[in-house]
């Protein structure tokens, strides 16, 4: 497993953001934790079986650890960047399914949408980071198997 400086700067400034929007959440009051509940489940409706509370912990505590292991160079890459695409993907879900969001188009943001719409960045990095771990392995294979 070797060092990629811009794998480093990608998880440092994607994992600070994180760990810092985590650690934000933490003191969440109720009212906002059911705000931000129900923004999600306009794409997820499970999430409202859970005390608004205890969802925004959850969220908190996602948001803490995906940081953390973004961080954490003894973290896999390939780990954390699955961990920040998913839960990005999660994000975007959210800011697509949430009426007055986005455009009549469906893809681009009105005022409203625009803190959401940033999540698109997250995203990115996160699968920048998925398809370059795969291109070099991919690429080592190729040498590997000329040198026969």
């Amino acid at each position: 497993m070797g060092f990629k400086l811009s794998h480093a700067v990608l998880r440092l400034v994607t994992g600070a953001y994180m760990l810092n929007s985590g650690i934000g959440k933490l003191s969440l009051d109720e009212e906002s934790a059911g705000n931000l509940q129900g923004m999600a489940a306009n794409a997820f409706p499970q999430s409202k079986s859970l005390p608004a509370a205890t969802f925004g912990k959850v969220l908190a505590g996602t948001e803490i650890g995906i940081g953390a292991a973004l961080l954490a160079p003894f973290v896999p890459t390939r780990l954390a960047a699955l961990a920040l695409t998913a839960f990005s993907g999660g994000l975007l879900t959210v800011y697509a399914k949430t009426p007055g969001l986005t455009q009549p188009d469906g893809i681009r943001p009105t005022q409203a949408g625009v803190p959401l719409a940033k999540d698109v960045w997250l995203a990115g990095i996160g699968f920048a980071l998925l398809v370059d771990r795969r291109h070099r392995k991919q690429a080592t294979h190729k040498t590997v198997a000329s040198r026969k």
